[in-house]
Formats: C-alpha cells, sequence, structure tokens
C-alpha cells in the first residue's frame, strides 16, 4: 500500500529586491467563510517571562533591575545541590567550589554534560502547560554549544528534525547552543518552531495559510525570502540570529528534514482532495531554557503532537486557519444555528482525520484520552518521590471533549518551578517579526523577577 507520508521543501533562499508576490496565488483558504485578516498579537501572560525568581519563588510585579551574580550564585548552588541529590552524586561541596570560582572570575558558569542533561529533562518535568511529561526522563539532548556561526545553528536545526523523526517515529530531543553571557547574548531563533507555514495577507486583506505566520512572512521576505508557492502549506524558512548586533539571517530547510502527513478521513474520499496537510515534528524553537541562572535561548526541543493541537486548535482555531466553516459546509450541515452543534461535529471530523492520517502514516501521535491517562500516571509517579506536579489547568485539559477525560475532573497548584523552559517577551516580539525595542540584557538572569 502507498504511504502517504510526504517530505516537502522549499527553494534556498537569496538575496534578492524583488519576487514574486505570494498574494497572487489563490488557495483553498482563500475561499473560505470568516477568514482572519492579519496577524494578531499574542495575548498578555503571566508565562511570558522566566516565571521564577532564583530562589523558587513566585515573581513580584515590579520593573526588570539588573541581578548581580550573587544572586545568580544562590541559582546556580540549588541546581547543583538538586542535581547531586536526585542523581545520588554524593556531597556536591567540590563541585559548589568549582561554580563559585568560575563565577567569581567570568560573571557565569558552564554546565558539564551531565548537569545540561539532567536540567533540560527537569525543565520539561517542570512543564505546567505540558500534558505530555510522562516520559521526561526520555529526553535525548544534542549538546551544541560550541556552535557559533549562524548557518551552523541552521544546519544543525535540519539535523535535529532528522533525528526527531526516523521513519516516522518522533522522539523527545532537544538541541543545545550557547548561553547568554555576562558580555554578550547567545543565539537566537526567531520562530516560534523550527517548522512553522507562512501567511500572505491577500490585497483585500484576507490571509492564505496561516495567520499566526503573517509577520515573519514579511520579515522573512524584507530579509530576501522569495516565498513559497503562495499555497496555505508554504513552510517558512528558519530566521537564525546569531549576533544580536545585527539581523538575523534566512535559511530554507532541506526537503528532507521537512516530515510532513497529508490529512485523509477514514470514511470520507472526498477529504483528501481539500490538500490539508501537517507537518509532524512540533520542535519549540523560541523558548528560553533556564538552568540554574543560566539562559539558554536558542534551544529547539520537541515531544510529538496530540491530536488535538493540530484538529482542535491549528486548523480550527479562528485565528488560526479557521477551518470549521468550510469543512461544515463540505459535511452538508446546518450552520443556521449553533444549536445544530455543526461546530462540535466538524470539529470531530477534524480531528479524527488527523489521527486517522497520521496512524495511516506511521507517524507518532497521541490521542487526547490516552495522553489523559498519561498524564495522571505521571502525577502519581511524581508524588510517589515526593516531588509535586504544577500543572495549568486551562492547558492540561483537552480542547475537544476535555470532560470526557479524567484530566478535567480535578484541580492543580500551577506553582512554576526551576530548571524551566520559558517564554521573553521579547520572543514573542520577534516571532511576529518585529525588531524587539530594546537590546537583551546581557545577563541572562536580569529576566528570573
Amino acid at each position: 500500500m502507498r504511504s502517504n507520508l510526504r517530505r516537502n521543501g522549499t527553494r534556498a533562499v537569496e538575496d534578492v529586491t524583488s519576487a514574486t508576490d505570494p498574494a497572487e496565488a489563490a488557495g483553498w483558504l482563500a475561499l473560505a467563510p470568516n477568514r482572519h485578516t492579519g496577524p494578531r498579537a499574542p495575548e498578555p501572560s503571566r508565562h511570558d517571562r522566566c516565571p521564577v525568581t532564583a530562589d523558587g519563588t513566585r515573581p513580584r510585579p515590579a520593573t526588570p533591575t539588573p541581578r548581580g551574580t550573587g544572586e545568580v550564585a544562590h541559582a546556580a548552588a540549588a541546581f547543583v545541590r538538586q542535581h547531586h541529590a536526585e542523581q545520588e552524586l554524593g556531597d556536591p561541596a567540590a563541585r559548589l567550589a568549582e561554580v563559585d570560582a568560575e563565577l567569581a572570575a567570568t560573571g557565569t558558569y558552564t554546565h558539564t554534560p551531565q548537569e545540561l542533561a539532567f536540567g533540560a529533562r527537569v525543565a520539561w518535568r517542570n512543564a505546567n502547560r505540558c500534558i505530555g511529561r510522562l516520559y521526561w526522563q526520555s529526553l535525548r539532548v544534542r549538546d551544541l554549544r560550541h556552535l557559533t556561526a549562524a548557518e551552523e545553528i541552521a544546519e544543525a536545526c535540519a539535523d535535529h528534525l532528522r533525528e526527531a523523526a526516523p521513519g516516522g517515529r518522533i522522539r523527545p530531543l532537544i538541541t543545545v547552543f550557547a548561553p547568554d553571557r555576562p558580555d554578550h547574548s547567545g543565539p537566537r531563533i526567531w520562530n516560534e518552531q523550527l517548522i512553522r507555514y507562512a501567511g500572505y495577507i491577500q490585497r483585500d486583506g484576507h490571509v492564505v495559510g496561516d495567520p499566526r505566520g503573517t509577520g515573519l512572512t514579511a520579515y522573512a521576505r524584507r530579509l530576501g525570502w522569495r516565498g513559497g508557492d503562495g499555497s496555505p502549506f508554504d513552510v517558512l524558512p528558519l530566521l537564525v540570529q546569531a549576533d544580536p548586533r545585527r539581523p538575523p539571517r534566512c535559511f530554507d530547510l532541506p526537503s528532507d528534514a521537512i516530515l510532513e502527513v497529508p490529512l485523509l478521513h477514514p470514511e470520507f474520499d472526498w477529504w483528501s482532495d481539500l490538500g490539508l496537510r501537517w507537518h509532524a515534528v512540533p520542535a519549540l524553537a523560541n523558548m528560553c531554557l533556564e538552568i540554574g541562572g543560566v539562559c539558554y535561548g536558542a534551544a529547539p526541543f520537541n515531544g510529538w503532537y496530540m491530536g488535538t493541537e493540530i484538529g482542535a486548535r491549528n486548523l480550527a482555531d479562528t485565528d488560526r486557519y479557521n477551518l470549521l466553516p468550510y469543512l461544515a459546509e463540505c459535511l452538508g450541515l446546518d450552520t443556521s444555528s449553533d444549536r445544530s452543534l455543526w461546530k462540535d461535529r466538524a470539529l470531530v471530523e477534524l480531528n479524527r482525520s488527523v489521527l486517522h492520517s497520521f496512524d495511516s502514516a506511521g507517524v507518532t501521535m497521541a490521542d487526547h484520552h490516552t495522553e489523559s491517562r498519561r498524564f495522571l500516571t505521571h502525577v502519581a509517579r511524581e508524588e510517589s518521590r515526593g516531588r509535586a506536579v504544577g500543572a495549568d489547568w486551562s492547558w492540561i485539559v483537552p480542547p475537544l471533549s476535555g470532560s470526557t477525560t479524567p484530566v478535567f475532573h480535578r484541580t492543580y497548584d500551577d506553582e512554576p518551578a526551576t530548571p524551566a523552559y520559558v517564554h521573553h517577551p521579547d520572543a514573542h516580539t520577534r516571532a511576529r517579526g518585529e525588531e524587539p525595542t530594546t537590546q537583551r540584557p546581557t545577563r541572562p538572569w536580569r529576566d528570573l523577577l
């Protein structure tokens, strides 16, 4: 049987001053009703900056102020003790002395490979918005802190995507690049994820593609990206900034690094004619990995998709692809009243399509019922080891049939902890294709308020 696994890529980026206008290209999304008409800024969130202070307490609403090496030393010592305690490494005194000496000499310190791997895995364990934390100890860590050039970082990101999905079997993976230091910032990846789809604003104001990507699409064009075919699923180039004093550079991902799954339906043969698809590896790219007071601003990491992330959010949200009205029409549903539950019916069929397609293609994907049970297994396992599990209820409960899952029927403490993956405000700014209004402080711990 022919596999419906398909890998697509885009052209190499060239420095150009003129190119074919993607607004001239038509796609099925341009014909869908109730289309989003432009980029929408993300809603303010209390998770938008490093969520804890060095001593693990909640932030105080105050103006950011520089943090000295004394506070970094406090965060470093707490992390070193945690590492030695959990890994049963014995007395941490010698390592603490090494860290103190390096801090006194340089203003920062260097994690050992073992500390980096432990910190990255615990940061996943501490991710309050992630339902898939049961396998946090299986996270594979690629230590590429020695890479400094934008070309090297882009190539390593492509390698990350290849290594994360051998034969469609998704593996949790993180690639860690150089951290921020007192005298300069480390590299940054502007994209929210290593693979995101472009959003082309049409002359009438509507969007072909992902409205979330319109800002970054326009910015990439200004940097010289020619654009894709003008389809709803053109893969954006990577925007890598190795030097904070210079603009980022564009790099198209090689075709063999982009694993995509065309969407079919278990019942409706016509579904394949819609031309829907989605990429297989959800590799978050612009979050800060914070370990013991050190910020790794470029550390793309992935698990695997839960079906509802694609079927109930990316393709269904009104400020994303907004497919429900279009699919309801294709399904012949009565959309004259919400009481017909046409949105619910279309949403279920869309999610059936996503699960069926990934299963048929042999690509790893979780469903929300199974992942909910796994999360409670994770909670029980951690609590049996004396560790509390923080969780954001609004993110843990699936966006489809939430009350039918066991995670719905309980409450959670949303207490942040470190190590952690966090969003800095300037990361959101870059993801919208905008220059940060101010340069990031040269010391990463200044954001740890």
